[in-house]
């Protein structure tokens, strides 16, 4: 796992996280998947790995390994991206200039638009520490630059507030928003608060500024003269694993296609628009900057030399039937795997030890090592899709989702009220309203006033 190849098969979706995980190790690491309905999956079970294999913290682990999203929207139709999308890429763009990031997941078409200079995403950038000096009002003007709007009080993302000695922010993507406390000019203490209740939740080591979106202002235009690919390379070139490279071929050019096509609408209308080589990259100029990638592959049927085959099973299905489950711990047993099984949550983590104790299967916690030899079944915490096994390794793994069924069935659920509640925004539209785009996990739609 992770070690350089031209092209790795075998590998399911999990896999070829645990792949990139392990890459980490030696490389910087850019992972190219063919959607951005991939890059979440990709980006958790990538965070679940490598906080195994290294020990990293929650919060340490989100720093370096980073989701690089699509804009999600067609340059000429006149609609801005999504605020968390827009954030998300820049938080990106700003780990890889401060040389914190270690892994970028990120989409096909997430790679084409162009993008803001590093210098001036630097310029609206600021990491924050106790006992560091600046003064509120000017860290007040850093924030309104990087596009926070000043409100008080400060509840939702991209907000602020300067008000005397205390500077309060909410980072877009942050589960809560930040509060700094000054004497003078110096940061005295930095601490996540709840907003409805104006308590401290956590004391912070740090606090971090970054520009809400990786599109900035520069004099009366937008800065677009980067792409992402001058951040990726400012530190040398990253070890590119992409997963399925003719999907993402595919995807990247057809969306070349359709941003020429609507291009030619625009002038066809009579509108005045740049030309899309002033928006974005086409596919044929990404091309040369994905050479001497490392392709991830689940079927192969290649018989080409230098290709290396890691072969992985993804993990049977149970769907709350525990007494299949134990029997197939037991066969996996008798083969000779370790047996892992990855929790959501302490909780469940220890109902699955109780549960499985009744089964006279015995289940430890993974950190436990003086009783891993003789355990059954090891019982980590974290989140991870789904698990799958590596059979020349003797090494099986059971996500939570894959043995029981209320987690499934919650999943499903959580999708199909989104998928009603925008169903039942959507019967409320008249003919002129504007629509903007809807990302719940089962579709996105884009709608434009007319």
């Amino acid at each position: 796992m992770g070690v350089r190849a031209p092209k790795v098969s075998g590998l399911t979706g999990p896999a070829k996280a645990f792949y990139a995980a392990a890459a980490a190790s030696r490389d910087r690491v850019l992972v190219v998947v063919p959607t951005d309905a991939e890059i979440e999956r990709m980006t958790a079970d990538v965070r679940f790995f490598l906080t195994a294999l290294e020990g990293l913290s929650d919060a340490d682990v989100a720093r370096v390994v980073l989701p690089f999203p699509s804009h999600e929207i067609d340059p000429y139709r006149g609609l801005a991206p999504h605020m968390d999308i827009a954030s998300a890429r820049a938080r990106a763009l700003h780990a890889l200039n401060a040389g914190t990031a270690r892994i970028v997941v990120a989409s096909a078409a997430g790679l084409l638009p162009r993008v803001s200079a590093p210098q001036r995403v630097q310029s609206t950038s600021l990491t924050l520490l106790p006992g560091q000096e600046i003064s509120p009002i000017d860290l007040g003007d850093l924030l309104a630059s990087a596009g926070y709007t000043r409100e008080d009080p400060v509840d939702q993302s991209g907000e602020f507030c300067v008000r005397g000695c205390v500077v309060d922010f909410y980072p877009a993507g942050a589960q809560a928003p930040v509060r700094l406390e000054f004497i003078g000019d110096t940061i005295e203490s930095i601490r996540s608060y709840d907003p409805a209740s104006q308590r401290s939740i956590e004391t912070l080591d740090q606090a971090s500024i970054v520009p809400l979106q990786d599109l900035l202002d520069e004099g009366e235009g937008t800065d677009r003269s980067a792409t992402v690919f001058d951040y990726l390379w400012s530190q040398g070139k990253p070890h590119v694993l992409m997963s399925e490279p003719e999907e993402i071929s595919a995807q990247g050019e057809k969306l070349t296609t359709q941003i020429e096509a609507s291009y030619e609408d625009a002038l066809a209308k009579g509108d005045k628009v740049p030309a899309p080589s002033a928006l974005v990259l086409s596919w044929t100029e990404i091309v040369p900057c994905l050479e001497g990638s490392t392709a991830l592959e689940t079927l192969s049927i290649d018989d080409e030399s230098g290709v290396t085959h890691i072969a992985t099973q993804p993990a049977q299905e149970f769907s709350g039937r525990i007494q299949d489950w134990v029997a197939d711990i037991r066969r996996a047993r008798e083969r000779g795997d370790m047996v892992l099984f990855v929790a959501n949550s302490h909780g469940r983590a220890e109902r699955t030890v109780e549960l499985l104790a009744d089964y006279d299967i015995f289940a430890v916690p993974v950190d436990r090592a003086e009783d891993s030899r003789t355990a059954s079944v090891l019982v980590a915490q974290g989140h991870l899709t789904r698990g799958f096994r590596l059979p020349e390794a003797n090494v099986q793994i059971w996500s939570e989702t894959d043995v029981f069924e209320e987690e499934r069935k919650a999943h499903e659920q959580r999708r199909r009220s989104a998928a009603r509640t925008f169903l039942s925004d959507f019967r409320d539209l008249k003919v002129g309203d504007l629509v903007v785009h809807v990302d719940n996990g089962i579709g996105m739609f884009v709608g434009l006033k007319r």
